[in-house]
């Protein structure tokens, strides 16, 4: 059976990737560089937290001792340790990896919000060690992050060039992640998720999947933390709390869930309204939690999940039509 809205995407995949490489060569000149690093940073964590919920069916609230426990050991590395910025992105990754697997080999056993709430507590276990530990600065965090390089001509303390080196990371990032979806590992845990105890009779070894796909979720998001504290200069206690595994879910959510370019497009309406609303002071949390509840009612499956189902509706009624009008001289001439 044809799918008129993937041939759709076919017919028009061109045009966008040309528009959208277009439009990331030009952004750094038209918008502040720190604002759009710190766009690409939460697009990358989204997407890899996307590929748990999304793709997996396991929804985590502890993706925050990811991000921010990895943004941590970047920022200390690069700053007390003088490591170049590529090998602290690797070594807060490399993090992300081991608490991948210590949270996900203990949260696996259990599923739903048993789940999610083994997460959460573990997170709180990270925080507070972040809160405690004499090398994460306590509430003033590590500030004044530098920014060296390996690369040779490469200056990554101007802002412009570190935008760059953001994007080429987080398209690597987005990559895997199209990568492993796109596979037969990522079938697999879609299967899993769709239904688990057929997933299981059929031979698989639902945990050992459910685990792989945590610790690469739990990599990727280590990534984003880790870029983020080079790009940022600073990792602080903002990046391990709670609120931070709460906000990637509202990404997720209001972009679209199970979708490749919804978490790209919830990260940068969520941190242009975090920008934009910042005089608001204390009131941003209701404006921001108003504006969730509007998109959840008017978009409930996202707005890149709603407006693929537009485009499936409008090819749909678009092919109906010539069949309705072909027969209708068939119909004169039996006449």
């Amino acid at each position: 059976m044809r799918n008129p809205n993937g041939q759709i995407m076919r017919t028009y995949r061109v045009p966008i990737l040309l528009a959208g490489c277009v439009l990331i060569v030009a952004a750094p000149l038209l918008v502040y560089p720190i604002f759009l690093m710190k766009v690409l940073c939460f697009a990358l964590f989204a997407a890899a937290f996307n590929l748990l919920m999304g793709y997996t069916g396991l929804l985590s609230f502890g993706h925050s001792a990811f991000f921010g426990g990895s943004a941590y050991v970047a920022a200390y590395a690069a700053k007390s340790w003088g490591l170049p910025a590529e090998v602290a992105i690797l070594l807060g990754t490399l993090s992300g990896v081991i608490l991948g697997l210590v949270f996900g080999w203990v949260g696996i056993r259990k599923q739903g919000i048993y789940f999610g709430m083994i997460t959460m507590a573990m997170a709180q276990v990270v925080y507070f060690i972040a809160v405690q530990a004499p090398f994460t600065g306590g509430e003033d965090g590590i500030q004044g992050v530098p920014r060296s390089s390996l690369i040779p001509g490469v200056d990554l303390s101007n802002d412009l060039q570190m935008y760059f080196f953001t994007l080429a990371v987080t398209i690597l990032g987005l990559a895997i992640v199209y990568r492993t979806v796109n596979s037969p590992f990522g079938e697999i845990i879609r299967s899993i998720r769709e239904n688990e105890q057929r997933a299981e009779s059929l031979g698989y070894d639902v945990r050992r999947f459910k685990l792989m796909a945590f610790t690469i979720s739990a990599a990727l998001t280590g990534t984003a933390g880790s870029l983020k504290a080079i790009a940022m200069q600073l990792a602080t206690l903002n990046d391990v709390e709670f609120f931070m595994s709460g906000e990637v879910v509202l990404i997720v959510l209001i972009g679209g869930v199970g979708t490749m370019s919804g978490p790209m497009i919830g990260a940068a309406i969520m941190i242009t309204m975090q920008h934009y609303l910042a005089s608001f002071g204390i009131w941003v949390k209701a404006i921001q939690g108003l504006i969730f509840v509007i998109c959840v009612l008017a978009f409930r499956k996202g707005i890149v999940g709603e407006l693929s189902d537009w485009l499936e509706r409008r090819s749909s009624a678009g092919l109906t039509e010539p069949a309705s009008s072909a027969g209708q001289p068939q119909q004169l001439a039996g006449h």
